[in-house]
């Protein structure tokens, strides 16, 4: 199964461990993290949405989250996050989560279609969609 998961890059850490699990369980995983790694994190932000390395990360992330066949949003994530969820949603992708104390809900968290605690959880809803018979 292709995953994309989106969050903030305060969980970059959380995010990569995830995505090793993911792989060793034998999935595809879009990764925003490495596709960045190269980037200059030393160029400030105004300047870097105007940068092509910007042009291209918002073609993987915008493509990966509308290409894959789960998508997770692991919390607390920000706006960008949020709004590559709402592009998954609009191409019927299921949306799952990965909750974190201290998020804040809001309307929009009605396109998550289950919540998970912890990590453990969270395998194991993704393997439930990964047996379509055993996902409600």
């Amino acid at each position: 199964m292709k995953i994309y998961i989106a969050s903030s890059w305060k969980n970059q850490h959380g995010v990569e461990m995830l995505t090793a699990l993911l792989r060793e369980k034998g999935h595809e995983v879009i990764s925003w993290v490495e596709n960045n790694n190269e980037e200059s994190m030393d160029m400030p932000t105004e300047k870097w949405l105007r940068s092509e390395f910007a042009d291209k990360s918002f073609h993987f992330d915008t493509h990966g989250a509308c290409s894959c066949n789960l998508f997770i949003l692991y919390t607390y994530a920000g706006n960008d996050a949020h709004a590559e969820m709402g592009a998954a949603w609009a191409k019927n992708v299921p949306i799952i989560g990965l909750y974190q104390k201290g998020h804040q809900e809001g309307l929009m968290s009605r396109m998550v279609s289950e919540w998970a605690c912890n990590y453990r959880d969270l395998l194991e809803l993704v393997n439930r969609i990964d047996k379509p018979e055993n996902f409600c």
